[in-house]
């Protein structure tokens, strides 16, 4: 058997049948293309059958329609891959079991990709992850770099998830905390935007969070650099650990450049940031700073995406872009040119002369960033219509999400929205509601979909916002509200 942890791509054999179960999930569905494009034969299977796994089919992937024992049987794949939510007793994994097979997590096959490229920029964070990745991605591709992408959201510059670049050159990726995933991975730069208490099933405590991330630096390869930003307290514990991490195994710690708005003193170094934000200005909403690097200016950013933590994100990702060979002044104009990720803060179109806005910010912290991002756009009012992720979250973080959206004029919510466990706390995001109205909020919650989109339509008047906050499950209202011409 293949060793999980240590394996590259050049381990497995040449022309290999690979199997996803699971296939039609975002990041699953984006593995899968890049493993065809490096050359094996790709199958998987997924009990929902989507505009993904039709996508998939179509560019030449063996799809499966259920996942039964028969498909491994007909496509007699070399290796299987399989997400976190494939169980043990999932017939294609008892069927792969009894044939000796050896079987992947999601995240250790990702690894394997980190440990194949000369290059490999990991992005994590707890926030941000997605648009800093989307940020830096086009700037390489701005350069001429030409890097492989993984994404963990559709990119519409790249028209997927994923995009497969030349050779075995650059890898970005964006590299979740989430079960300690972004432990399979190798890095030559790792970018940390932020650590905020997150994935409470898998960190029941702060302290457990900065200490993964901290075994996350450990992983850099020799003569590697971390970018970070400087002025995040818990990342300066999580890089202070890293520190003696290093040190133990008799090692030197990678070269840190931190990130910051104007002239602060940052927590990571004790000095002054390597990349600075100066003369921030808002323009209809919008974030225009300077990129400062030492002292020299890249020159003037005006992002199209609203914000400021919009401008952490644009640092972390200039940063990242610079020490890997992108040029101030390509650097510049693909910040000037990006227009988001899908679903963070992406403008659905109009409904009742209404902007619809969704975006993933499920997280409290988040939502408060997402809210502040819209008050800043031109609008009469906003209403918020918000889902929670995951009952543990929700019961752990429960005061959090109760003062990030107490101050909200009205705010909808649905009921919460969870894949992977059972509401065992007995927690409702009618729970929230109520603790908001007795704060003197104004809260509403709507257990039926037909109910909540019908109290919208009472609410809502011409130039206001409908700011719809959450997972997937919640989003597709915006497409339910601006359907595709």
């Amino acid at each position: 058997m293949i060793d999980a942890k240590k394996f590259t791509l050049d381990d497995l054999n040449q022309g290999a049948k690979v199997y996803f179960i699971g296939i039609g999930g975002i990041s699953m569905s984006g593995l899968s293309k890049l493993a065809k494009h490096a050359g094996f034969v790709v199958g998987g299977s997924d009990n929902h059958p989507s505009e993904r796994t039709q996508e998939l089919a179509s560019e030449g992937i063996t799809i499966y329609n259920s996942q039964i024992a028969a498909n491994i049987d007909d496509f007699k794949p070399d290796y299987l891959v399989k997400t976190a939510a494939i169980l043990p007793h999932n017939e294609e994994v008892k069927r792969a079991s009894e044939l000796g097979l050896q079987i992947f997590d999601r995240a250790e096959f990702l690894g394997a990709f980190t440990r194949t490229f000369d290059k490999v920029i990991n992005i994590s964070g707890t926030h941000g992850k997605t648009t800093t990745t989307s940020m830096l991605s086009l700037i390489m591709m701005e350069q001429g770099l030409d890097p492989t992408i993984h994404l963990g959201a559709e990119f519409d510059v790249i028209g997927d998830t994923v995009r497969a670049g030349r050779g075995k050159e650059l890898l970005v990726s964006e590299a979740c905390e989430f079960n300690r995933s972004f432990l399979n991975f190798t890095s030559t730069t790792a970018v940390i935007t932020n650590i905020d208490h997150d994935h409470v099933d898998c960190y029941p405590t702060i302290e457990d969070l900065i200490d993964v991330f901290a075994k996350f630096m450990l992983l850099c390869r020799e003569n590697s650099n971390i970018v970070v930003t400087g002025t995040d307290g818990n990342v300066a514990k999580a890089a202070s650990e890293a520190k003696e991490l290093f040190a133990q195994e008799g090692r030197q710690f990678p070269e840190v450049y931190t990130c910051a708005r104007d002239h602060a003193v940052c927590e990571v170094t004790g000095r002054e940031a390597d990349f600075i934000a100066e003369n921030i200005e808002f323009v209809d909403g919008l974030p225009n700073f300077d990129i400062v690097y030492r002292g020299e200016n890249f020159g003037r950013c005006a992002l199209k995406v609203p914000g400021s933590h919009n401008i952490n994100n644009a640092l972390n990702a200039a940063a990242a872009a610079y020490i890997n060979g992108a040029e101030p002044a390509a650097i510049v104009k693909a910040l000037n040119s990006f227009g988001g990720a899908d679903g963070r803060y992406t403008v659905k179109g109009k409904y009742r002369d209404c902007d619809v806005v969704v975006d993933y910010a499920h997280h409290p912290t988040a939502a408060r960033a997402t809210i502040e991002a819209a008050s800043n756009m031109p609008h009469n009012n906003i209403l918020v219509v918000f889902q929670p992720l995951t009952f543990n979250r929700t019961k752990m973080l429960f005061e959090d999400y109760v003062t990030s959206l107490l101050p909200c004029r009205k705010v909808l919510f649905a009921e919460i929205f969870s894949d992977r466990e059972i509401n065992t706390h007995e927690i409702s995001s009618k729970d929230i509601a109520d603790e908001i109205n007795k704060r003197g909020g104004d809260a509403e919650f709507y257990e039926d979909r037909a109910e909540l989109k019908a109290r919208i339509d009472e609410l809502i008047a011409p130039g206001d916002i409908i700011l719809i906050l959450g997972p997937e499950d919640i989003r597709t209202l915006g497409d339910e509200l601006c359907p595709k011409n």
